[in-house]
């Protein structure tokens, strides 16, 4: 019985093979896919009553790309070379997708071939769309969410299975660059105005558009360009003027972008490069030579591991506790601020029926018309239908009457990051909410520990803490209180499933874990420009480290007057253990004189009238003088990444983290840390725990006990171990 791909021939002589991964919402090339799809391939080419194929999807999307398992099972059965085996695996899905292109044409007069027609109903990445490439013509259904492109950079690897090579050929490097080194998905119509696809059609056409190219084509129009005689790269090949400068360009585009520290992306340019010198099929090995070469780097692997397999299991539940069905049938929201309208509108997307409350009717309004606001953007963007966006609204009710929440089995309160406003809140909800209906705070640094104290049943009493704009981040950090229950927890779990962001959950402790290892990076850069440090160098040592932003601007976003209260606050509850006193007196002085960021256009960075970035303040060298001897780009960095990765330990240490997982993925999609690591463990990992505590040991001798190597550090470098393998060694 087939498990992926099957076929049938109708009366006109057109063979459809359908993608259908049984058991899965989505489609991913699986082995057995591989081998369905060639046979599929193989009977409709031998078949002389086929007039040619269209190759699509039963559901409603087409693909999301390669069950990256794959890949592992390659390594794995490779044995003693796992880098032959995957080299092996690759080239058997090029000759595949190059059967699919040549369609049984013979390769020196390319005539007799079949046309071969690629139809999406919908999403189609990763592998579906280097199908896609391989075929003659492509069709996507019109429809929203509807997207294709080639992702792969996003997880640290690039296609390889021929779409680089493919698509540079087809658009030369720098129209091709959004889709490969930015792994943009394209909309319908601006993939077709790119050359993704070729038609874009209404939903309902799509198979018989579909077929009637492919009952229409003309032996010229199934054989590509680079197959043909006469083919010049587009842009000019790298030894032309032309193909020089663009060559050029994209490797400082790249560079631009990735700072140096992303393998994949480097090694996509030089199989770009690489592989327009040289004939078509040449290419390919080439291609995956390089594809090969960035899966058996550490950094890929530790950033498919993170920003894929682990996501994925943390997505679906990995630490959920052991409790029945708690999805979220009624919602309540209180605080319609941009806070709780963003928490509003990712609810009612999903489905969910939302009771929006604020202090009086007019608050409450704005917030549903933020709601609005999002919702139109949306359909502006073609990522939702008019009547879509119109459904979705009405599911949000705006009100001040806190009565409005009976019915609830959810509330989630975002209102001031004040405790006795908070518990006054909690206790107007709980009075009308029906008993075992959970309570969650939106708070970033408040113990829910204390806020519990309010609630009538601190089992039921969890903290849910969103990161803003709440519509574009994926990550939420559910807080466990010292009483709250499994149910909570599982409630909290599932309706972050049902907005489809990614959970992680953590233990109740200062600033919890994502604020908790940022909050040092922020403190260490700005130590930094009080110790004399050029304060370029100290953002340029960041983003060189791949962090998106550096510490000063970072705090410039979140604001220094947000900065100076948490460090009183944290002062008071340290005391003589606060380490961060030098940062202190430079966000102190800052905010004083009105520097708070770019809310006010001023702060470590200048501003012009609109609140767009002009530099860093030049008084800032004239306030805090460089020192005459600057440290080395590569301590800059050190300091910066390790005072982030220790924390992180620190917090495993504490039991705050519970899963390494989570501390990984948190970290990349909580304040984006060094993706290429896949996370601060992951990070330790490559250094390896040895050298770890080394750089630990000459930082705390020069820098002091903050960079002091944490007892399980010391242990794992002592035993020869690393954090994953000893995750693995534990689940074992």
């Amino acid at each position: 019985m087939s498990e992926s791909f099957t076929m049938s021939v109708d009366a006109d002589g057109v063979a459809t093979i359908v993608w259908d991964l049984a058991g899965r919402s989505m489609n991913v090339l699986t082995e057995a896919g591989i081998v369905e799809l060639g046979d599929c391939l193989e009977r409709a080419l031998g078949d002389p009553a086929v007039k040619g194929v269209v190759i699509t999807s039963a559901k409603a999307d087409f693909a999301g790309g390669m069950d990256l398992g794959v890949i592992a099972r390659m390594k794995e059965a490779a044995g003693a070379d796992p880098a032959k085996g995957v080299f092996d695996g690759v080239m058997a899905l090029h000759g595949l997708l190059r059967r699919i292109e040549r369609a049984g044409m013979d390769p020196k007069t390319l005539k007799g071939g079949k046309p071969v027609a690629w139809a999406s109903p919908g999403l189609s990445a990763g592998i579906g769309t280097e199908i896609g490439l391989a075929c003659h013509r492509r069709f996507l259904a019109d429809r929203p969410g509807a997207k294709v492109g080639l992702p792969e950079i996003l997880v640290g690897i690039f296609p390889g299975a021929g779409g680089t090579t493919r698509l540079t050929r087809m658009l030369g490097v720098m129209a091709a660059a959004p889709v490969l080194l930015e792994g943009r998905m394209l909309e319908p119509k601006a993939a077709k105005a790119a050359g993704l696809v070729d038609e874009v059609v209404a939903p309902g056409e799509l198979l018989a558009a579909a077929k009637a190219w492919v009952l229409a084509a003309r032996p010229e129009e199934i054989v590509k360009p680079w197959d043909a005689k006469g083919y010049k790269f587009p842009g000019g090949a790298p030894y032309s003027a032309g193909g020089f400068m663009t060559f050029v360009g994209a490797s400082a585009m790249v560079h631009g972008k990735t700072q140096g520290v992303y393998p994949a992306a480097r090694a996509m340019l030089s199989a770009i490069y690489e592989g327009a010198l040289v004939p078509f099929d040449t290419a390919l090995r080439i291609e995956a030579r390089w594809f090969v070469g960035v899966l058996m780097n550490p950094s890929s692997g530790a950033m498919i591991r993170s920003l894929f397999l682990n996501k994925q299991a943390l997505e679906k539940g990995a630490n959920r506790p052991k409790v029945g069905d708690e999805k979220v049938r009624r919602l309540g929201v209180i605080g319609a601020g941009m806070m709780g309208a963003g928490i509003a509108h990712v609810a009612a997307e999903a489905g969910i029926a939302v009771v929006l409350i604020d202090r009086d009717q007019e608050a409450a309004d704005r917030g549903r018309a933020g709601v609005e606001g999002l919702l139109a953007d949306a359909v502006k963007r073609r990522r939702r239908s008019e009547a879509q966006a119109a459904e979705t609204l009405a599911r949000v009710t705006a009100t001040a009457d806190f009565a409005a929440l009976a019915g609830c089995d959810l509330v989630v309160e975002a209102v001031f990051e004040d405790p006795a406003v908070k518990a006054e809140t909690t206790r107007r909800a709980e009075a009308v909410l029906e008993k075992g209906a959970i309570f969650a705070t939106n708070t970033s640094t408040l113990p829910i520990t204390e806020l519990a104290k309010a609630s009538r049943d601190p089992a039921d009493f969890i903290g849910i803490h969103f990161f803003s704009p709440v519509h574009k981040m994926s990550l939420v950090e559910i807080i466990r209180g010292r009483e709250t229950g499994d149910r909570a927890v599982a409630k909290a779990l599932d309706f972050v499933r049902q907005i489809r962001k990614t959970p992680i959950v953590v233990n109740d402790a200062r600033f919890f874990y994502a604020n908790r290892c940022i909050i040092p990076y922020i403190n260490e850069g700005v130590r930094m420009v009080a110790e004399g440090v050029e304060p370029a160098l100290v953002e340029n040592a960041a983003r060189s480290l791949g962090m998106p932003l550096g510490p000063l601007q970072l705090v410039d976003e979140t604001s220094i007057d947000l900065g100076v209260k948490i460090a009183k606050a944290t002062r008071a509850a340290m005391g003589a253990a606060y380490p961060d006193g030098a940062a202190d007196a430079v966000l102190f002085a800052l905010a004083d004189e009105g520097r708070l960021g770019r809310k006010a256009k001023a702060g470590f960075y200048a501003y012009d009238d609109k609140g767009k970035r002009q530099g860093l303040w030049p008084e800032l060298r004239r306030r805090w003088p460089a020192a005459e001897a600057q440290p080395e780009a590569a301590e800059v960095r050190l300091r910066l990444g390790m005072i982030q990765a220790l924390e992180a330990v620190r917090a495993l240490e504490e039991g705050v983290l519970t899963d390494i997982r989570e501390g990984d993925v948190g970290a990349i999609l909580g304040w984006g840390f060094m993706p290429w690591t896949g996370g601060p463990f992951g990070w330790l990992d490559i250094l390896g725990a040895a050298r770890a505590v080394e750089i630990c040991d000459e930082l705390a001798a020069r820098h002091g006990p903050r960079f002091a190597a944490p007892a399980l550090l010391r242990e794992m470098a002592a035993k020869g171990e690393s954090f994953y393998g000893r995750a693995m060694a534990q689940a074992a």
